[in-house]
């Protein structure tokens, strides 16, 4: 038996097509700053525009898409998580006021199948060119008899950077300010170990279709997760912090980017939670409280601006096509309510505290 890498599972040539169907895609994103194009050991990037900062800072983050990938798998559909990695990366890059610049994604996989693999990178880097964000580089690594054939997982990273006087975070915040939230385009990309397990219990296949969506159940969960990149830079001026609401819920992002003794109160009933989160909790047989922890249920992105640009910043997010709306205040040097529900003290940061009130709406 002839003992090669062919025989033990890795498929150099599939590999190598796989980069072939992707090329165009990637190369789509590269602007004068990208040099060398795709191909070389490393990306390069041109930072000379940085030198016209007073003092660039660069900022930096790191992602996965999780568990809905295996929704993905599932549905053969593999160009939408593609999306979901770049929200997940470069939208935490412009919670700090940062533009991102480049960004490179790993793709592990127990076999290369070039068409998948392209179609995982066609997305992502149809997100990147949305975002403007240079796809520089990236790896797809085969791992037989650690994944299965089927298998496949990816993860991304990206550089932006902002000058220093322009950093937005909790040193912004003052008392008065007003938390607007930036509407979801659905779940996003978490929670998909509880979706996918009340989907089992319940019984429903991903190909049901639910009249709530007007299509099949995967086909909403496969739904990418917002790019608010271009927004959030354009409402920038406006605002004094950004937070991305990821894992974990609303509440216990918001609290990040809050200062110390500083209290938000964010009313529950100014949340309508769309569809795919109604028709969850009704599969799960709970209460909004036990899933708002989890889910983003309808707020993706929240912006915490003075009182005088509340209407500037939700007629613009309502121009860009996102739904935008006042959904609590910020007080400093007051203590929240008697026996209210608080939630402070997330992700290890001493920061502010968030009193949720209220029930959602629906």
């Amino acid at each position: 038996m002839k003992l090669d890498y062919a025989a033990a599972g890795v498929d150099t040539a599939a590999g190598d097509r796989a980069v072939e169907l992707m090329r165009s895609a990637v190369s789509a994103t590269h602007g004068p700053a990208v040099l060398g194009g795709a191909g070389g050991f490393a990306g390069l990037y041109d930072a000379s525009a940085l030198l016209r900062m007073r003092r660039p800072v660069l900022a930096t983050s790191t992602d996965g898409v999780g568990t809905k990938i295996r929704i993905a798998q599932a549905m053969g559909v593999h160009h939408t998580i593609g999306q979901d990695l770049v929200a997940m990366v470069v939208d935490d890059l412009v919670v700090c006021g940062a533009t991102p610049l480049f960004m490179t994604d790993y793709i592990a996989c127990g076999k290369v199948v070039p068409e998948r693999i392209a179609d995982i990178v066609r997305g992502i880097a149809e997100a990147c060119a949305a975002t403007g964000t240079a796809l520089v580089g990236g790896e797809t690594a085969e791992h037989p008899g650690v994944m299965e054939p089927d298998d496949y997982d990816v993860a991304g990273a990206a550089t932006g950077v902002v000058d220093a006087d322009e950093l937005r975070g909790p040193e912004r915040v003052t008392d008065g300010d007003v938390v607007v939230a930036l509407a979801s385009s659905g779940l996003h990309s978490n929670g998909y170990s509880l979706v996918r397990r009340i989907v089992e219990v319940s019984g429903w296949s991903l190909d049901r279709e639910v009249s709530e969506f007007s299509r099949t159940l995967g086909e909403e969960l496969l739904e990418p997760t917002r790019l608010y990149t271009r927004l959030c830079l354009d409402l920038l001026p406006d605002v004094h912090a950004f937070a991305h609401v990821t894992g974990g819920g609303l509440a216990a992002n918001l609290a990040r980017v809050l200062p110390a003794g500083a209290l938000a109160v964010v009313d529950r009933g100014a949340i309508a939670p769309p569809p795919v989160f109604r028709v969850l909790r009704d599969l799960a047989g709970v209460a909004w409280e036990d899933l708002e922890d989890t889910f983003n249920l309808g707020v993706g992105m929240l912006a915490i601006v003075p009182a005088d640009a509340v209407a500037r910043v939700t007629a613009t997010a309502r121009e860009a096509g996102v739904a935008a709306w006042t959904l609590g205040g910020v007080r400093t040097g007051v203590r929240a309510r008697e026996g209210a529900q608080v939630v402070t003290g997330t992700k290890g940061i001493s920061a502010g505290a968030v009193q949720r009130e209220g029930r959602y709406s629906g």
